[in-house]
């Protein structure tokens, strides 16, 4: 089956190895997933997959058409596969898919922040505390240059909107999976909220 899968976070929590070690683990309730549509190299000019995740009663005529003699599903995210060995669309995918000590990528959307500013978003040191200073303690101090180059050079690190923006967490170990309650568990943490919906693949760092 392929190692590619939808879920929602769940919270973490604490197992034991055999060995009595803890090791903190996020549960991610996994799929099961559909495959909703197949792209070829000789149709499409690349190969993936469209998969579907958590059934729901609001879909569009269009959607419904695209789901067409499939469940209706909430969520659609295309993966990249390898052309050779793609499945066929209906396929059911579940965690079952994944093995314990596997290694796989986790893509989510991190906590929305809102408005922050430097000294939270980018960690500045902020201004001094004396010598007469009176309110640059959280300020971004001096941006540019004068005659030279005479403006603030693009990426400049300012305050803003902090968050709410996709990550990808790497090589995290598959501690366990749980096909019957649809489970699976990854040590250490990965993106974005309790409830947040992620896509699990497998690790492309090498071994």
């Amino acid at each position: 089956m392929l190692p590619v899968i939808l879920g929602r976070k769940r919270g973490m929590a604490t197992v034991f190895t055999p060995e009595g070690t803890a090791v903190a683990v996020t549960v991610v309730e996994a799929g099961p997933c559909y495959v909703t549509q197949v792209r070829t190299l000789e149709r499409d000019g690349y190969s993936a997959i469209q998969l579907g995740y958590e059934e729901t009663k609001r879909l569009t005529k269009p959607e419904r058409g695209h789901l067409k003699n499939l469940p209706s599903l909430r969520y659609l995210r295309e993966f990249r596969v390898q052309p050779e060995g793609l499945p066929a669309v209906g396929e059911k995918i579940d965690v079952s898919a994944f093995t314990p000590g596997e290694r796989v990528d986790v893509v989510g959307t991190s906590k929305g922040k809102g408005f922050a500013g430097v000294v939270k978003r980018h960690h500045f040191r902020g201004g001094p505390k004396t010598h007469g200073q009176a309110d640059r303690l959280r300020a971004p101090g001096s941006i540019g240059a004068t005659t030279t180059p005479g403006r603030v050079f693009k990426g400049m690190r300012m305050a803003g909107h902090m968050g709410a923006r996709r990550v990808t967490t790497k090589n995290l170990q598959v501690v366990r999976a749980d096909p019957e309650r649809n489970l699976l568990l990854l040590a250490g943490a990965i993106p974005g909220p309790t409830s947040g919906l992620v896509m699990i693949r497998k690790s492309s760092l090498p071994k």
